[in-house]
């Protein structure tokens, strides 16, 4: 069996509020699963491009249910690892009155800081096109260091190697900066906003970041869309593309929105589509998740991010 694509990092719980407010001001949550590269994996299996998933789970409730949740949405267990006496990472949501979210974090000896991707063998990164990863597996050891393995070993194998800082500044025990500028180095398409650009102390200037390692950054900008910035390296060249993004009625929640998109790019990139298309379709993914609570229950099927792009 083959993929196009292989994903890794951390699968969580996240507990959404039933209202808005403050995380003290709010009586009861939804459990979801989460994690912004599970969300990605999701994603990328309802827009009919089932990846491979690294992924580490605890042996407790929660990573029984993780596990449930992973197989009923049809992704393959073979890179998925088991961490005894260990926990489940958990993340407690907070929304404003427009959405918008904040994360409170409980992750000691949880089993994401043990991602293990050595079991992912390079025969399965010859035949991977793109290789996805994101920043929350960068903040500590040892998934730290598997991470960047992991990443090392594609790129050798030609995989792109799509990367998605996702800074959370409170699960930083060090300075990110240098740890995410050396990933860097080592990415070909970056997806940020500018809260990760700012959170890692990366510049503003599109150019100065593709300078540090990239040849493609898509910069995604909440309501107001998405730009695309490329250079020579990238298959189409240089240059600069931008989609205001779409309207979609009210918004739910925001939470995985960004993942959602992440999901998007790299299915279109996978399909070969070019900017206008990559920025047009990953938009719509985001768009539609925004609809309903939850950074994973929301993600759409193909088919219906196909209607809202060619009802554009």
């Amino acid at each position: 069996m083959t993929r196009d694509v292989l994903v890794a990092g951390e699968t969580l719980i996240d507990f959404i509020p039933d209202s808005p407010g403050s995380l003290g001001d709010v009586e009861s949550f939804s459990r979801r699963a989460g994690g912004a590269p599970a969300n990605v994996a999701v994603g990328l299996a309802r827009l009919d491009r089932t990846p491979w998933f690294c992924t580490a789970l605890a042996d407790d409730p929660f990573g029984a249910h993780l596990g449930d949740v992973l197989d009923r949405e049809g992704i393959p267990d073979r890179f998925v690892t088991a961490v005894p006496d260990s926990r489940t990472a958990l993340a407690f949501v907070s929304h404003g009155p427009d959405a918008d979210r904040e994360f409170t974090f409980y992750r000691s000896d949880t089993a994401d800081r043990r991602l293990d991707t050595s079991v992912v063998d390079d025969e399965t990164l010859e035949s991977v096109d793109t290789v996805a990863v994101g920043g929350v597996t960068l903040t500590a050891e040892p998934a730290r260091s598997a991470t960047f393995d992991l990443v090392e070993r594609a790129r050798a194998r030609g995989c792109r190697v799509f990367f998605d800082p996702n800074v959370r500044p409170e699960l930083w025990e060090t300075d990110p900066a240098p740890t995410v500028r050396r990933m860097l180095s080592a990415t070909d398409v970056l997806k940020a906003t500018r809260e990760d650009l700012d959170g890692a102390g990366l510049p503003a200037a599109p150019r100065e970041i593709l300078d540090a390692g990239p040849d493609v950054l898509l910069l995604t900008e909440g309501s107001s869309g998405a730009r695309l910035v490329s250079d020579e390296g990238a298959a189409w060249g240089a240059g600069e593309w931008s989609h205001p993004g779409y309207e979609v009625g009210d918004v739910v929640d925001t939470t995985g929105a960004g993942d959602a998109f992440a999901a998007g790019a790299i299915a279109a990139l996978t399909d070969g589509a070019g900017p206008d298309a990559v920025l047009a379709f990953a938009n719509a993914v985001a768009a539609l998740s925004t609809t309903r609570g939850g950074g994973m229950t929301a993600l759409p099927d193909r088919g219906t991010v196909a209607e809202l792009v060619d009802g554009s």
